[in-house]
């Protein structure tokens, strides 16, 4: 039995969902986003919950269970308040900026590194070693930010180039003389 797919999603007051066949539409103050409705789940909307169940207990309709409660529970909160991501640039001259919508990042290559933010995504500095990352869709949101720290992750050994806020670097000792 899922654990999170028992659990009962809250809607708040401002959002709207749709249940169809083949696909659940949500619209919000800050949106509006959409997932598959798979075929293993019973989706039920009363009042103001949704609960989701499985059709029968065929593996496959498990396995359904728990990613439609996700899926949805995240289009939700997407909609209502939105995602964020922070990264950290450490390293001696190592910065961003933003160019229009672009963000142009400064990594100790020979050239800059030109970073186009896709439909739905906001990136913006506050200072030049911060980017932050936001968006109403959770999957968009974190893969943006793992391009963006994929042109220089953090290195073990003084800890430079592009990390997560709460990211941890295990730093590795030097060599020895």
């Amino acid at each position: 039995m899922s654990r999170i797919g028992k659990k009962i999603i809250d809607i708040p007051e401002g959002v709207n969902v749709t249940i169809n066949e083949s696909e659940i539409h949500t619209a919000g103050p800050k949106g509006e986003l959409s997932c598959e409705n798979f075929s293993g789940t019973n989706v039920v909307q009363e009042n103001n919950q949704i609960t989701i169940a499985p059709v029968d207990e065929s593996q496959a309709s498990i396995q359904y269970w728990g990613i439609q409660r996700t899926l949805l529970n995240n289009n939700i909160v997407g909609v209502t308040e939105g995602y964020k991501k922070t990264l950290e640039i450490n390293g001696v001259g190592y910065k961003a900026q933003m160019k229009g919508n672009n963000i142009q990042l400064s990594l100790g290559f020979s050239h800059d590194i030109n970073y186009e933010a896709p439909e739905g995504i906001k990136i913006e500095t506050s200072t030049p070693t911060e980017v932050i990352v936001s968006g109403i869709d959770k999957q968009k949101v974190g893969q943006v930010a793992a391009e963006i720290r994929s042109y220089r992750p953090p290195e073990p050994y003084k800890g430079k180039g592009v990390k997560y806020k709460d990211e941890f670097i295990f730093r590795k000792e030097g060599k020895k003389k």
